[in-house]
Formats: C-alpha cells, structure tokens, sequence
C-alpha cells in the first residue's frame, strides 16, 4: 500500500474513474491547487477542497463519500474498544446487554460523536470474522450488526425521543420516523469502519474493487436495493431531459438534407462559376413509431420498468409508442404512462398489472411472442421499430424461433435489450445467443447504457 501523499492522491482519483466518476486531469490538478493552499490536518477542509473540485453532481457523493473514507479515514490502527476483544466479548450476553444499553442511549439523544466512537467500538468487538487468528482478522459489518441488531432498539429509542416531547413536540410516528433515520446512519458508520478496516489489513484498491458500490447511473438494475430504486426514480427524467437536450442539438445540426445540384449551379454563375455557398434540399422529418415488449419477471422487473419510464419521457421524439408487458402472456400498459404522471404512480400501476402478464407464472417467451402475434400483430409495420426487453432465460420452454422472426421481419428495426452481464449469456437456460441471432441483442445493465442505447437508435 502506498504510503506517499502524491501515491495517495493518484490512487484515489483511480478508484474514483474505476468506481464511474469521470474525472479529468485538469480536475486533479485543481484539486491539488486547491489543497496546497489549504491545511491538511484538518481532515474535513480535505474532503471538502476534493468534492468542490471532482465532483459534478450530487448522485456521485455517496460513491465519493465512501471512497474517500477509505483512501483518507479518519482512524488509524485498531481503534477504540480493541482491547477488551479478547476476553471473549462476543459470547458475553452481559457486556452486549451494556453496549446495546449505550448505543440506545446515544442514539436516543443523536450525539454524533458518541456514535461514532460507538460503530469504532462495535466492529472492534463483535465483527471479527472467527478463525483468522493474530494479525490475520478480516471484519464484517454484516455480522457486527447481526449480533448488536440495532433495529431492535427502534422502541426504546422512539421512548427516549418522546421523553423529550415537552422540548421538541414530537408526535409517536415522527419520532419512530427519526429513530428509523438514525439507526440508518449508525448503520452506515458501521459499514464505513468495517471497509477501514479491511483496507488497511488489503490495501484501499482491494476495497474499492470489491466492496464499493458504483454510483447510481452505473448500478446494475439487477443489483439495486430498495433505497437505491428510489433514487433511480428521480434520476429517470433529469436523463431524459439531457437526451431530448442531446438529440435536439444533433438534430439541428444535421437539418440540412442533401446537396441541391441545381441551385448550386445557378447560384454560383453570381461568382463567375464558383460554388462559394452550397444549396440543400430541405431534409424531411421522420420520427418513427416504437413498439416495446417487456419481460417483467421478478428477476428483469426493475430492468424494464425504468426502460419504459424512459421511453415514455422520450416520447416526443417518436411517432408513437406502444408498451406491452408479459411473462407468459401479453398485456397491454401503453393507458399507464400519460403526459405529466407521477413516476411512483405509474411504478405502482405497472406493478398491479404484473398479474396481467401471468397465466403459469413462469417466464415463458415462446409462449408470449405466439401470443404478441395473435392478439397484438397490427402494433407492428413498416414504420414500426421493436424494442425488446428481457434477459432471455426461458425456463427451458419452447423457443418459438420462427414466430420472432416474422416479428423481426414484419418491423423496420428490431433490438433486444438483455440486463444481464454478456458473460452470462448462454449459461444455464438463457438462450441469449440463439435469440440474438435474429434480433440484435445489446448488454443494457445500467441507467448509462440505458440513455446510451436510446440515444443511438433515435
């Protein structure tokens, strides 16, 4: 591990472009300019000087925020609590009985530093990882929390905080909310001292390989969690603004259509025969018309909620645009997604009409293209582009081969989008390769490659 503070800042803007961050060298350099004038043992002045001059938007800081607290912590060495460690702490129900009686307290009152010192202490004492012996210890925030279970003291907690009612007037649900808060927070410190930990004993760049998580427009749909779904929510139409944005500009660069010969030539005689300005056929308009079939199965659900959102918030740019949605059947969703509705009521239309979709209520895409062609072919044409979403895992079904190939033939484009990892094509039940030999199959695991992709085809 590197030692040196020019090292340490080098492998630090490494991690942060590996974790997704898009960080330029003139931005490095400012970020040195910008600590040169500023004291370094003051470890908060740091961080603040890094984030002003790497970061460029705030769904970048939680990834910023954890790799910094790895490449910069603010401890070094064991930490508070690491001597008592070997008495046999973790099997002594009476001193966990006492931490927990602290950490109640402390949260109860949201003494900052006491919580901190508390998630030191707690990782110290019940996250070591058995049967590693001296010197070789690995840490688990998962098993340190599993033992304290800082979620089981939601009540007491709630009860300190309404002890305090007569100063703050707080109502039963308000303080259960805050206590929720509060435990979240202490979770995360836990998290944070765990990966401090593990650094020091492997070295930061193991930790930022293995144990940070990217930032929200770089994480796997299939990997998301319940809070990180919320955030991807709101990051959907900010994306769609930029691409419309994007897309009109390209537009009007290329507004002009193809070269008008005769103007050219008649224009040119005022200058003795040579064409100074080029004259253009007007270019016509064409938008043309999106058909999108959704394999919405528990293990692609997410995947193709947000790629309908998308495209529904794009759908100016088309012609029109219909939504089917299926897992053994089909389903029409297109009446979901009108103009100006609410991103959380239109997730939980699509939700309710997953049951729509199901008759056995297992994947079957043979089965739904056969019946896509029987109830829905007419949403195909010429003038239509398919758009298919699914990770091609058929559950070893019928493969209906000849039936997506008269789709793909009855449409002007067809491509399908596939969240799963291109390693794992081909593995298990997914037919990936045989279907992506009619219809062309793109990896499209995060909300980059999803905006990438429907920049390109449109």
């Amino acid at each position: 591990m590197t030692s040196g503070l020019v090292e340490r800042h080098i492998a630090f803007l490494e991690a942060l472009r590996g974790a997704g961050l898009s960080v330029s060298l003139a931005e490095g350099l400012d970020a040195v300019a910008a600590l040169s004038a500023l004291p370094w043992d003051q470890r908060e002045t740091v961080h603040a000087a890094y984030a002003a001059t790497l970061l460029k938007k705030q769904s970048q800081r939680p990834t910023f925020d954890a790799l910094f607290d790895v490449y910069f912590p603010r401890l070094v060495g064991e930490g508070a609590g690491r001597e008592e460690t070997d008495e046999g702490v973790r099997d002594n129900g009476q001193a966990l009985a006492e931490f927990r009686e602290r950490l109640a307290e402390a949260l109860a009152d949201g003494d900052q530093e006491a919580l901190a010192r508390l998630a030191v202490e707690m990782v110290a004492r019940f996250g070591a990882m058995p049967g590693r012996g001296p010197g070789l210890s690995s840490w688990s925030a998962y098993t340190a929390l599993q033992r304290v279970s800082p979620a089981e003291l939601t009540a007491r907690i709630v009860q300190g905080l309404l002890a305090q009612q007569s100063t703050e007037g707080r109502t039963e649900e308000e303080a259960t909310r805050l206590a929720g808060r509060r435990i979240g927070s202490f979770t995360r410190l836990v998290e944070d001292d765990a990966r401090r930990r593990i650094a020091e004993e492997k070295g930061p760049e193991h930790v930022a390989d293995v144990a940070i998580r990217p930032t929200i427009d770089r994480l796997d749909f299939t990997a998301a969690r319940k809070s990180d779904l919320e955030e991807m929510r709101r990051e959907i139409y900010p994306l769609a603004r930029r691409l419309a944005t994007r897309l009109t500009q390209e537009h009007h660069a290329k507004r002009r259509g193809p070269l008008d010969f005769r103007r050219t030539v008649r224009a040119s005689i005022s200058t003795g025969g040579v064409p100074l300005v080029t004259h253009h056929r007007p270019k016509r308009p064409h938008r043309s018309e999106l058909v999108v079939l959704c394999d919405v199965s528990g293990s692609v659900a997410n995947f193709a909620q947000f790629t309908l959102l998308l495209v529904f918030a794009l759908r100016d740019q088309f012609q029109k645009v219909r939504a089917f949605t299926f897992i053994d059947h089909v389903h029409e969703v297109t009446e979901h997604f009108k103009p100006g509705a609410d991103v959380a009521d239109v997730m939980a239309e699509l939700a309710a009409s997953t049951s729509h979709a199901a008759l056995w209520g297992r994947t079957n895409y043979g089965r739904a293209f056969t019946k896509f062609m029987e109830e829905h072919s007419d949403a195909l044409g010429p003038k239509a582009s398919l758009l298919i979403l699914g990770d091609a895992r058929s559950n070893y079904s019928d493969l209906a081969l000849d039936t997506l190939r008269a789709m793909e033939r009855d449409t002007r484009h067809a491509w399908w989008l596939n969240p799963e990892a291109r390693r794992h094509w081909d593995t298990g039940d997914s037919v990936a390769g045989r279907y992506g030999e009619i219809v062309a199959m793109v990896e499209c695991r995060n909300l980059t490659q999803l905006g990438e992709f429907v920049h390109d085809i449109m």
